[in-house]
Formats: C-alpha cells, structure tokens, sequence
C-alpha cells in the first residue's frame, strides 16, 4: 500500500464519521408532536447572520453555537427556563446541532439532534424571515 493512500483512508473514515453524527435523531412527526404538546423546544444554533440571511424555522429559538461555547449569556436562562423539556437543535448542516446536542447532553440535558434548516423546510415547517 502507497504512504498516499494510508494517508487517504483515516480522512476518509473521519469525513464518514462526521456525517453521520451530523444525521438528525428525530423524525419530523416526533419532533411536531413534542413541540404541540409543549414537552420540548426547538432551537437553531447558527450565528447570527446566517438567521438573517436565510431565515429561521418560525417559532425556534435563536441561541447561537458560539454562546454556548462561550458566555452563555443567552444560552443561560433559557436551560434554566426549559430543563425540563426535550432540546431540538438545528443548524445549516446538522454539523453544529449535532456538536450542540452532544454537549448539552454531558450536562445533563435532553438534547437532541434535529438536523438541517433545509430538512426541517422540506418536512414542512414554515420559514420566518421576519426574525430577529
């Protein structure tokens, strides 16, 4: 075997793993159900900016990736507010919310991947582009 192609076979395996941490871990119907019955919440973790520019899933909240990561100053009292309900993160790729999801669980918190933004808008949730 050529030193390119053992080279090659770890970054693959690592692209491989990230997409499919990345996959969501609810189906739409579960997710639609737990938010009508109020047991859960569901919250886009892009940055700013990407909410303005192609808006967000009406009714999510908005807590950025980078303040949970950092301050929290956001991210605080909403886990205090909501720890008793299930977490929905979502993101551009499902890349962040799933990053999000996995850290809020070592604390403690029923977090839980919910994919893309385009996924969620192909299920059938409306868009905002009114926010924030």
């Amino acid at each position: 075997m050529n030193a390119s192609l053992l080279l090659l076979l770890p970054l693959l395996a690592w692209v491989a793993w990230m997409f499919w941490r990345a996959r969501p871990q609810v189906q739409p119907a579960e997710l639609r159900s737990a938010l009508q019955t109020g047991t859960a919440v569901l919250i886009d973790v892009r940055e700013p900016a990407e909410w303005h520019a192609t808006g967000t899933v009406r009714d999510a909240a908005l807590l950025p990736l980078s303040d949970l990561h950092g301050s929290r100053h956001q991210w605080r009292a909403f886990l205090e507010k909501h720890r008793d309900k299930r977490l929905f993160l979502y993101c551009q790729s499902g890349s962040r919310s799933a990053l999000a999801a996995a850290l809020l669980r070592r604390e403690g918190y029923d977090a839980c991947n919910a994919g893309s933004l385009a996924a969620l808008e192909q299920a059938g949730w409306p868009l905002s582009h009114k926010r924030p």
